[in-house]
């Protein structure tokens, strides 16, 4: 059983023989799932046209595209609900494979969709009378019990498809024809209560969601996971009437220098938005006083620095001090590569009785392995490469020698953990921006500090709450006319479920 609140992650053969054992086959409640699938649907797709700049007060036309099953199925039934809040919008759809072949809970979805809309607003296509551009475009045609190579008809509706403009361009489970030359190319992908592997490594998949439809018990196993929303429960709790700043740890951040002088800062504000009681700070003594002026919650320490403005090693009886309060470290944010801080670094690994968090400069080869303690390493692909060395590795078998936890930073985020690699679809390309990293780095040493015993949970709660805050972000403002210190103020409302 995972430690997480996070589902497997099945090929697709798997996840056939999952829903054969799910539904046997039963319509009624293949039809239930169905109507999930579509109204989960729908609120993500409101959510991805907002980012996307398409608003639902304005008049649309929207294409679906449906094959012969339930992916179609899906599909319509999302469309229903559409004009259920946009009653101004224009429904076109292309039966791929012709309305004859529906089978019967896809024809089912399309009589749905007529009753909702009319004649009038819900209209099949052909081919033929595909328009040039539209607000929305969904592709059903396709799931995952797709065998390749796509043949035609497809190929021509997805050709055709693909070459037409359209505000966002969505697929349900999996893009249509998977990585055939003609398959269809998405701006995101849903899939609807199941992630099935290949999604995971399909360039024309886009951004990814999981649609979670409560198909896992949450105890099935697997190398395989995507770690949910739900592992933000926690935080959404009443605490202890019986507290204080003691109750919920003390984080103490290690970074910081002339020339990077953001970085620490942006990690401290993060921290002081994860729920820890205490943070301190140690950071060269040029700083410290405009850091403490702008963040007074923080204990900020100025310590001796190099005449480069780095730390100096001097500053290990004021670190040791600060470390007997501490119940975990934050290390490496803004904190430069001169020799001698790397000396100090590498002696504060080495001494550490408490959990450690290494982020940014602190990610280097002979540093990440030192002492004995517990933590989490929170590279982007090149500080991944510069750790290995070359060396080539599967994130499966990553094994430093001490309890590690590798946060593994790109547009699927890998947490990994004793050899099991939990997925978190959140975010998307707003975070692709510097700063991003320096704000997760803050979030997972305050949720490390306030639960040390559990470095897996508070890195993904730290993950997963810095990516639902970036999905809040782009929908208020785009992915491009944004700064990435704007996520600290999505944090409070993630947890509050506010829209």
């Amino acid at each position: 059983m995972s430690q997480l609140a996070s589902d497997p992650v099945l090929d697709c053969a798997a996840a056939g023989a999952f829903e054969k054992t799910k539904f046997e086959g039963d319509e009624s409640r293949e039809w239930a799932a169905m109507k999930q699938a579509g109204a989960a649907l729908t609120q993500a797709l409101w959510q991805d046209m907002a980012v996307a700049g398409v608003f639902p007060n304005a008049p649309g036309r929207v294409l679906v595209l449906v094959g012969k099953g339930h992916n179609g199925g899906d599909a319509m039934l999302a469309a229903a609900d559409l004009l259920q809040a946009a009653p101004d919008w224009q429904i076109e759809v292309g039966f791929v494979s012709g309305q004859s072949h529906l089978r019967p809970l896809a024809l089912a979805a399309w009589q749905w969709l007529q009753g909702v809309a009319g004649m009038e607003r819900a209209q099949p296509v052909t081919l033929d009378q595909i328009a040039d551009s539209y607000t929305l475009v969904i592709d059903g045609v396709f799931g995952f019990q797709f065998r390749a190579p796509l043949r035609e008809p497809a190929v021509g509706w997805l050709t055709r498809v693909n070459a037409i403009a359209a505000g966002l361009r969505a697929a349900v489970d999996l893009p249509s024809g998977c990585d055939d030359a003609a398959a269809f190319v998405a701006d995101v992908t849903y899939a609807t209560g199941i992630v099935k592997s290949p999604l995971l490594s399909l360039p024309n998949a886009g951004r990814l969601r999981y649609l979670d439809l409560k198909f896992f018990a949450g105890d099935e196993s697997g190398d395989d996971r995507v770690v949910t929303h739900r592992v933000l429960d926690p935080l959404r709790e009443l605490r202890p009437a019986h507290c204080d700043k003691r109750s919920f740890g003390h984080l103490l951040i290690v970074g910081g220098s002339r020339l990077y002088p953001g970085a620490v800062a942006m990690s401290a504000a993060a921290a002081l938005q994860s729920g820890v009681g205490l943070v301190t700070a140690l950071v060269p003594e040029s700083l410290a006083a405009a850091y403490a002026a702008r963040w007074p919650e923080v204990m900020w320490c100025g310590c001796p620095e190099t005449p480069d403005g780095n730390i100096a090693m001097e500053s290990g009886m004021l670190l040791a001090s600060r470390m007997e309060r501490a119940t975990a470290l934050l290390i490496g944010p803004g904190l430069g590569r001169e020799a001698e801080t790397m000396t100090f670094v590498a002696d504060t690994i080495e001494r550490a009785r408490v959990p450690l968090v290494l982020d940014a400069d602190a990610l280097q080869h002979d540093l990440v392995a030192r002492g004995r303690a517990p933590r989490v390493l929170t590279p982007h692909q090149g500080e991944f490469d510069r750790i290995l060395r070359g060396r080539e590795q599967s994130v499966h078998d990553f094994d430093l020698g001490p309890p590690t936890v590798l946060v593994l930073k790109g547009p699927i985020t890998r947490i990994v953990h004793e050899r099991v690699v939990y997925h978190s679809l959140h975010g998307g390309p707003v975070l692709a921006r510097g700063g991003s990293g320096d704000l997760l780095a803050g979030l997972i040493g305050g949720r490390l500090a306030a639960n040390p015993s559990t470095p897996l949970v508070a890195a993904a709660q730290g993950v997963v709450w810095h990516g639902l805050a970036a999905e809040r972000l782009a929908m208020r403002t785009g992915e491009t006319a944004t700064r990435v210190t704007a996520l600290i103020e999505e944090l409070a409302p993630v947890l509050r479920g506010a829209a």
